[in-house]
């Protein structure tokens, strides 16, 4: 699948957005990736994941586990692990620390994938790598559905976007958007 073909599923899905957006990260950005719209349908979540999981696998091998940061990248982790054959977990937030729950457990050695739907600081998937390796675990790759910062987050292990694109964000003191008046939305999840 490329970039043309997984932009063109957000298009067609209603998923890129343009306007003025207040990223989970607290960033703004004038674009907006609403992931939920494209992972919704079935069809589309699969082959995302099944292009994902063939691009991380050729690049460092076949993993012990998929695992993704709960929200957004719940169906991403699924889609990826389905594709590979192995568990799909995901990392809950629990007084503000991403960390195991409803059961799941990382053996030690256990080798992992740390997939996520949009990568804009890459901040939600170091902290899922540190769920990893906090419990012994060991992260081979990291990867996305989209990277918004044009292939410069330094995730620290080889990592894949099915689309990477040059997004700019900014800090709310700094966004050109609010210079102007505008006000940012969150259209995500929390």
């Amino acid at each position: 699948m490329t970039q043309d073909e997984v932009l063109n599923i957000f298009r067609q899905s209603g998923a890129l957005l343009e306007g003025h957006f207040r990223l989970t990260s607290g960033l703004h950005s004038d674009r907006y990736l609403q992931c939920a719209l494209v992972l919704q349908h079935p069809l589309q979540a699969g082959a995302l994941g099944a292009a994902l999981a063939a691009r991380m696998c050729a690049l460092i091998g076949k993993p012990d586990f998929v695992i993704a940061p709960a929200l957004g990248g719940i169906l991403v982790a699924h889609e990826v692990a389905r594709e590979v054959g192995v568990r799909g977990l995901f990392a809950e937030r629990q007084e503000g620390v991403l960390q195991l729950r409803r059961g799941f457990r990382i053996e030690p050695g256990e080798k992992a994938f740390v997939v996520e739907d949009v990568v804009t600081t890459g901040g939600s998937t170091k902290e899922t790598m540190d769920v990893v390796t906090r419990a012994g675990g060991i992260v081979l790759a990291a990867g996305s559905l989209i990277d918004r910062t044009g292939g410069r987050a330094d995730l620290g292990v080889p990592r894949v976007a099915l689309a990477v694109l040059d997004i700019p964000a900014f800090p709310p003191e700094e966004c050109p958007l609010c210079r102007t008046g505008s006000q940012a939305i969150k259209p995500g999840s929390r």
